[in-house]
């Protein structure tokens, strides 16, 4: 395992003039950290995978492999293993010969390599598949037979590019937690790319989410979640709220924000959050810190109910509020509670968190 470290680094092509693909990227991945990139389509994230890999070079900026710049060096002279979306399997190949190919290319020895193979299949639960044709795979194993070959040449790093993408909701939910597993048995640090939200908080360590070309903010699931930098990842990340109040008063630590009919609560803020009295604030609350009570309870939030949904787990409500419509999911509701009903909201200070444009 290696750590790998992108500094400043942009990319721009020449069909897109002065659009830049990747814009200013910085960030550090620990050697054994599982780091993903998450955002979605058009927002620089397999880009970025890319130029790791060395299919495409920075347009500027420097990507190192420990301590060695790697910038302009060739995909093959980077030790790493790649697992692409559509899983780039050779179908006229048996399980065994498509996990050897890296072998292959790289000269090991037959009987050397013909360990190598069935150490990987048996990594991905695929022992005694060796024989078998593609076609007669399904989409998971067929998803495994690509790690496999990705893990048999023994790279530092492992890149997936939306591997998952293709598999059915169950089948993803079981192959994350496998991909998740081998990639640390491997020992190997893992560069992860997708647009699904559920998936990178259930498998990274850390998390960089991009938007346009550029990282809005890297950081663990947790932080992610519930201490969104910016509007943008308070949306993208999950259910959220994002609600434009006044400023009443403002400390180091928060900022005392007006609520719609009156109210009054305190919010913590990241530091050197800038805001003032008298300015606006945009505040993220997630639907579930958010609890239903009654319209003469002192210091919630009045509001009427545009949209009632039962999902099993949870209820979850649409409420308009002084023309914001706020979302609420919640597990304990009142019986009979309908669209048109009038109710309170109860928003929990410690959940609320201060977030740029």
């Amino acid at each position: 395992m290696i750590d790998v470290t992108l500094e400043s680094v942009s990319k721009r092509f020449a069909r897109g003039g002065d659009t830049a693909a990747v814009d200013d990227v910085d960030f550090t991945i620990a050697a054994g950290e599982f780091f993903t990139l998450l955002g979605p389509s058009g927002c620089g994230k397999t880009t970025t995978l890319r130029m790791v890999a060395g299919f495409y070079f920075p347009t500027s900026g420097r990507i190192r492999f420990g301590e060695e710049d790697v910038t302009r060096r060739p995909p093959n002279k980077r030790d790493t293993g790649m697992v692409f979306q559509n899983y780039a399997l050779f179908p006229h190949m048996s399980v065994a010969q498509n996990v050897a190919y890296g072998l292959k290319i790289r000269k090991v020895g037959r009987a050397d390599a013909k360990r190598r193979v069935e150490e990987a299949l048996g990594q991905v639960h695929l022992a005694g598949y060796g024989d078998r044709r593609i076609d007669e795979l399904s989409g998971g194993q067929q998803q495994r037979v690509a790690l496999a070959r990705a893990l048999v040449i023994r790279p530092k790093t492992l890149l997936l590019d939306e591997p998952l993408s293709n598999l059915d909701a169950k089948l993803r939910e079981e192959t994350r937690t496998e991909i998740r597993r081998i990639q640390k048995e491997a020992g190997t640090t893992g560069i992860y790319v997708t647009h699904d939200q559920a998936e990178a908080m259930a498998m990274s360590d850390r998390i960089a989410v991009m938007q346009s070309g550029r990282v809005q903010q890297i950081g663990a699931p947790q932080d992610i979640y519930h201490r969104p930098a910016t509007s943008f990842v308070a949306r993208f990340i999950g259910r959220s709220n994002v609600l434009s109040l006044p400023v009443l008063a403002a400390t180091e630590a928060g900022v005392t924000v007006g609520l719609p009919g009156g109210g009054e609560i305190a919010a913590p803020a990241p530091a050197g959050h800038g805001l003032r009295q008298g300015e606006t604030a945009l505040v993220s609350v997630r639907p579930e810190h958010i609890g239903l009570t009654t319209t003469t309870d002192p210091g919630a939030l009045p509001g009427r109910i545009a949209e009632v949904e039962f999902t099993g787990m949870a209820t979850n409500l649409v409420v308009d509020t002084a023309g914001e419509q706020v979302q609420v999911a919640a597990v304990d509701v009142p019986a009979g509670l309908a669209v048109g009903d009038q109710v309170g909201l109860r928003l929990n200070r410690e959940r609320m968190w201060v977030v740029r444009p």
